[in-house]
């Protein structure tokens, strides 16, 4: 498989509202979209996110790295995708945003030529035979904003179905935090129930935390110190914590997972694809993490559109769970790019919406070219 095209999107949509997180507030998604065209006439598209203060990514280091990638990518044959990460990695050291954006466009052109769709491609790898369409995946919703407004926002999506649920904290004194955790787990209790510091705790104030009786109905704490703590911080956390502990930024691929579970210092762990570097070392990550009995997150960052969505639920499905939900982030999006973009049905996903071949999604073209940063151009090559 040759490609024999690729353009390149800079895009920038505005947030439904903007989201307050431990160290930044977001009110606009800036994403990379690419489309490759193969020798056969096919579009694969790819997509990845920018997240300063997780990968390191603003739009313009994404996009030349995007552009790098490419440049090279028109002389390979992209016939075997178990070399796919081999061959990104000989043209370009680390960027695993950029790789899993030419990854999850090749995988789409692989698998769109063997008329299979992603998610059962990732299932073929797999020595389980599959007997039956895979469990809708549960939904996670983010609360923030006023402790009001959460409250409000908790029922009103309850009622839509949702059961997981994700408390931003860190941006607020202990106190306020813990109070704001206590009346929102009471509200929903029976449901799976998170809070996400994005490492913005001490390690003091981490423990207090998980030990006061105000957070003591919560499913999992994610990410609470920062993701370049020592280890032993890591670990005395785990040890002192009645809550089980996942990890998100700590978790870039299956090295860092080892380490962490031989160090017995996590629960569970948050996977995205900008993180892996693409959706087969997230495949490998779900596996390991299903295999040492720890729990799996699945999650887009704030906010990708529908199409990363896609790839990234083709993991869920294809692992057959997501016990701490997924985080299908273009429902925060003012607009998607798709004409028919991933909805919630009940608060999950349900497969039946990823049942075309390839990773299930085509965006349109005119509402990926209306998306477009401002100050920037569509590349192509």
């Amino acid at each position: 498989m040759k490609i024999t095209q690729a353009t390149i999107f800079p895009l920038s949509i505005p947030l439904i509202e903007p989201i307050k997180m431990a160290k930044e507030l977001i009110v606009d998604a800036k994403t990379v979209l690419l489309c490759l065209t193969d020798d056969e006439g096919r579009q694969g598209w790819g997509e990845a996110s920018v997240a300063p203060l997780m990968t390191g990514e603003t739009l313009d280091s994404l996009l030349a790295s995007v552009k790098y990638l490419v440049e090279s990518a028109r002389a390979i044959d992209w016939s075997d995708p178990a070399l796919f990460s081999t061959s990104c990695d000989a043209i370009l050291y680390g960027n695993p945003s950029a790789k899993s954006c030419l990854e999850m466009a090749l995988l789409d052109l692989y698998t769109q030529k063997k008329s299979i769709s992603l998610w059962k491609y990732l299932h073929t790898l797999n020595s389980d035979a599959l007997t039956s369409a895979p469990a809708d995946l549960p939904l996670l919703r983010m609360l923030g904003g006023s402790l009001e407004k959460e409250m409000a926002d908790a029922k009103s999506f309850r009622e839509a179905g949702f059961k997981h649920w994700k408390i931003k904290i860190g941006s607020l004194s202990l106190e306020e935090d813990l109070h704001r955790v206590k009346l929102l787990s009471e509200l929903l209790e029976g449901d799976v129930i998170s809070v996400d510091a994005n490492g913005a705790m001490s390690l003091d104030n981490a423990i207090r935390f998980c030990e006061s009786t105000q957070a003591s109905k919560l499913s999992f704490a994610e990410q609470l110190i920062h993701a370049d703590s020592p280890l032993a911080d890591f670990v005395l956390l785990k040890q002192r914590s009645p809550i089980p502990i996942g990890l998100d930024e700590s978790i870039h691929g299956s090295n860092e997972i080892e380490e962490f579970r031989k160090a017995n210092a996590l629960d569970g762990a948050s996977l995205k694809l900008i993180k892996t570097g693409g959706v087969l070392e997230a495949w490998k990550c779900a596996q390991l993490l299903r295999g040492n009995n720890l729990k799996l997150n699945l999650a887009c960052k704030v906010a990708e559109t529908s199409l990363s969505g896609a790839a990234t639920a083709a993991v869920g499905f294809a692992i057959g769970e997501a016990p701490w939900g997924f985080s299908m982030s273009n429902q925060y999006l003012r607009f998607d790019i798709c004409d028919q973009p991933l909805i919630a049905k009940h608060g999950h996903l349900d497969v039946h919406q990823l049942s075309s071949t390839g990773v299930g999604i085509t965006p349109n073209l005119d509402r990926v070219k209306d998306a477009i940063a401002q100050a920037y151009s569509i590349i192509q090559y």
